[in-house]
């Protein structure tokens, strides 16, 4: 039998883009969709699934993970053996599989070997898109060395989340590199976070001539920038540069609204990574010093949502979570919840994150041409979305193949 040959009858298929369901078969062929419609004839050697009327989505799409953070200490990771950074990675994936995420986005860490394993069926975990490491200045986000710590090594095969460039040669050089290395986008942080040492939260961080050339380079190859930016001047002045997407963003005000539907670009907000820090965070090596950063942006990031969802902001799904945390990805669904209207927070999950991956038509929809990523559930998620926040997920189709059967 051809494993990724399928044909699933007697389906209720979310079309999520009108927000509605109609009775249908698809068929998969090869891993892709090639037929939805009623009374479809099987290929030969196709298995087949009778859904029984039960409710089919398109996999889910994480466009903020972080699949070698197997702890909140990311300072330690870049004294991790790559080997067993890779054996965690390879975990972390395969319960996201097992959440209904059938792609995810890293926002830094992962590289082309994660990539490729995941694509040849070495690691059982989702499509994986990834930016190798994150751009940072010195002192930046992504510069996890303490202050008394000269040495910073950047080197591909350590397991850290960012490298350093200052200066605009530096980072044309540094882009270049990860677009070398096959990067998908490009990251840069372009304000203080909350794991990062040495930082404030509300700095803003790179120059906008820096800014300016990494977007550069960037579109020079086909490729986008998103940018870790909490407050407003960090998030504006990324908009203004040219850089696609916003991570984060949990300090947006009434002009970075404007801002982002002048550019139509994608706002990543990742509300489950704060209430899981502050429950969780240093039971999980999260250091005291950095707890202390999440309550400034914990309430912020609600009050962002809000505003973005009633000035019309383009809104992708992500978590963000690190270590032991990444369990509770899936909460992000019921938060949002408490802000947006049930199948936008399903969009944000499928189609409008497709767009943000440049894959429109690709993922994120049940439609021929498609890849076969689909969940079938006993219940409708639109009307109950604690159906997708408790991973309650009867099967999860990835490109044509059973990955997961209750």
């Amino acid at each position: 039998m051809v494993a990724n040959n399928l044909l699933i009858r007697n389906a209720n298929v979310l079309d999520v883009v009108e927000g509605s369901y109609t009775q249908a078969d698809i068929r998969i062929d090869d891993g892709m969709i090639t037929e939805v419609g009623s009374s479809l004839g099987a290929a030969e050697s196709a298995r087949e699934i009778d859904a029984g009327g039960k409710f089919v989505l398109p996999g889910l799409i994480d466009a903020h993970v972080h699949v070698t953070a197997a702890t909140a200490d990311l300072g330690s990771l870049s004294s991790w053996s790559p080997s067993y950074v890779a054996f965690q990675a390879g975990r972390l994936m395969g319960d996201m599989l097992d959440r209904g995420f059938t792609t995810v986005r890293d926002a830094s860490g992962a590289d082309f070997g994660l990539h490729d394993a995941q694509a040849e069926g070495l690691v059982r975990g989702p499509r994986l898109f990834f930016c190798g490491k994150a751009l940072s200045q010195t002192g930046g986000h992504g510069d996890s060395r303490a202050r008394g710590t000269a040495l910073f090594d950047s080197h591909q095969c350590c397991a850290g989340l960012g490298r350093i460039a200052d200066g605009v040669d530096a980072v044309r050089a540094a882009t270049r590199d990860e677009l070398r290395k096959g990067a998908h986008h490009i990251k840069v942080m372009a304000s203080g976070g909350v794991a990062s040492p040495t930082d404030r939260i509300d700095s803003t961080q790179y120059s906008l001539d820096e800014l300016h050339a990494i977007v550069e380079e960037a579109e020079a190859a086909n490729r986008y920038v998103t940018a870790h930016a909490y407050t407003a001047k960090a998030i504006n002045r990324s908009l203004e540069a040219g850089i696609r997407g916003i991570e984060h963003g949990n300090l947006l005000d009434d002009e970075t609204v404007s801002l982002f539907r002048k550019h139509d670009a994608f706002l990543v907000p990742t509300l489950v990574t704060y209430w899981s820090l502050q429950e969780e965070g240093r039971e999980f090596g999260l250091g005291q010093s950095n707890w202390e950063k999440v309550a400034t942006v914990l309430d912020a990031g609600r009050r962002g949502l809000e505003l973005a969802v009633r000035g019309g902001v383009n809104i992708v799904y992500g978590s963000d979570l690190l270590g032991g945390m990444q369990r509770h990805q899936a909460r992000e669904f019921q938060i949002r919840a408490e802000v947006q209207p049930t199948i936008d927070v399903i969009r944000s999950a499928t189609v409008t994150a497709a767009k943000l991956l440049q894959r429109e038509g690709e993922l994120g929809v049940v439609a021929p041409g498609a890849h076969g990523d689909l969940l079938i559930l006993d219940a409708d998620p639109v009307d109950d979305i604690s159906i997708l926040a408790e991973s309650r997920i009867g099967t999860v189709v990835q490109a044509g193949r059973v990955v997961l059967e209750k």
